[in-house]
């Protein structure tokens, strides 16, 4: 079969790489072509583009780049019209990914599934319209979704999520802090991780608060993810006063080694999670006071992380709105470092969020949705 597929950023390009290559595995002869990111191409196939020359968020940088958006939709539309794949895989990425999704059932007539659902249940969901009419079937990757879109009449399959997926073939499992601060150049010291986001924007917005929280403890180091996609030099304006390490492609191994984290939200709050880091959620807003109120009278949702969004209740701190400040985040890293009963309570949260997901498979079984379906 010929597959084309669709991810718009790097946790996506992950994602799709691994259901890649569980479609390979049932389907010998499978072709597929993408637009995606590097873990995608590692697999095999055509990158028509790579998601990096769409990474805009917020309304500004959305609407000044607009011409180049618009150019790659239709490109990409161009691409799925010449190739005439088996089936559309669209992976998250709602803005351009549900265009797509009408101009593939209007134009071309051919079948859509869309691969870990936009967060519709957050907010527009008003979205639901244009998913039941035009994506054949939606394959959730997170347990309270599929009652939402069974809500609404829409038949959905809950496959697991690819998080697990991912956490169990990943490499260096055993590896040693002595290995890894070797490897990497680092200080003999405890480590907090920072993951400031995978968008340059993202990372301009939320680095700069971590690293001056996180250098108020001496007797750590604070070690930056290296974000795929973003050049290590990217955070050298960041980092290069303080002398703080960058590490890029070693998110993982630099969890396991982590006393505490301070994350952007996404789907790294999952991952720190499911490797029982102590984390504090983090990520800045304009107009931060109205944003929270935006967030708590107009959001269909308590929480912005997928931690807590899963457990359905408090388990990490989340400081986002009127809560993001420097000295917020440096109480709560105070906590997470030095107050064991509260670093306890924090990883059985943890563990309640792993039972909910099930068992690892979720590639294996969205690959079965896509090609025996």
């Amino acid at each position: 079969m010929k597959y084309f597929l669709i991810a718009g950023e790097a946790s996506g390009d992950l994602h799709a790489s691994n259901l890649m290559r569980a479609l390979k595995k049932i389907d010998p002869q499978s072709d597929f072509r993408f637009l995606g990111g590097d873990q995608m191409q590692s697999v095999g196939g055509t990158l028509v583009g790579h998601y990096r020359d769409l990474a805009f968020m917020g309304f500004i940088p959305v609407l000044t780049h607009l011409y180049t958006i618009v150019a790659r939709l239709n490109a990409c539309k161009r691409s799925i019209k010449a190739y005439q794949p088996d089936v559309v895989i669209l992976v998250d990425y709602p803005g351009f990914n549900l265009k797509i999704a009408e101009y593939v059932k209007r134009q071309l007539h051919l079948p859509v599934y869309y691969y870990i659902s936009p967060k519709i249940w957050a907010w527009k969901e008003y979205r639901i319209r244009k998913i039941k009419k035009y994506v054949d079937r939606m394959l959730c990757i997170l347990p309270f979704e599929a009652d939402f879109y069974r809500k609404h009449d829409y038949p959905v399959v809950y496959v697991g999520n690819p998080t697990m997926d991912a956490l169990a073939r990943r490499d260096r499992k055993a590896e040693s802090f002595e290995e890894f601060i070797q490897l990497n150049n680092l200080e003999n010291k405890p480590v907090i991780a920072l993951l400031a986001g995978s968008r340059k924007q993202e990372i301009k917005d939320n680095l700069p608060a971590m690293l001056e929280a996180a250098g108020a403890f001496g007797e750590y180091q604070p070690v930056v993810a290296g974000a795929p996609g973003i050049d290590p030099s990217f955070y050298g304006k960041f980092t290069r006063q303080q002398n703080v390490r960058v590490v890029s492609g070693q998110t993982y191994r630099l969890l396991q080694q982590a006393k505490a984290a301070l994350v952007t939200s996404g789907t790294a709050t999952l991952e720190t999670a499911l490797l029982r880091v102590p984390q504090a959620v983090c990520y800045k807003v304009p107009f931060k006071h109205l944003s929270s109120f935006v967030f708590e009278k107009f959001f269909s949702c308590k929480y912005i992380s997928l931690v807590n969004l899963i457990a359905g209740k408090t388990v990490v701190r989340e400081l986002f709105g009127k809560d993001f400040t420097v000295q917020q985040i440096r109480d709560e890293l105070d906590l997470l470092l030095h107050d064991e009963k509260y670093r306890k309570k924090m990883t059985e949260g943890y563990r309640e969020v792993t039972k909910k997901l099930g068992t690892t498979g979720a590639s294996k079984k969205a690959a079965q949705c896509a090609f025996l379906d």
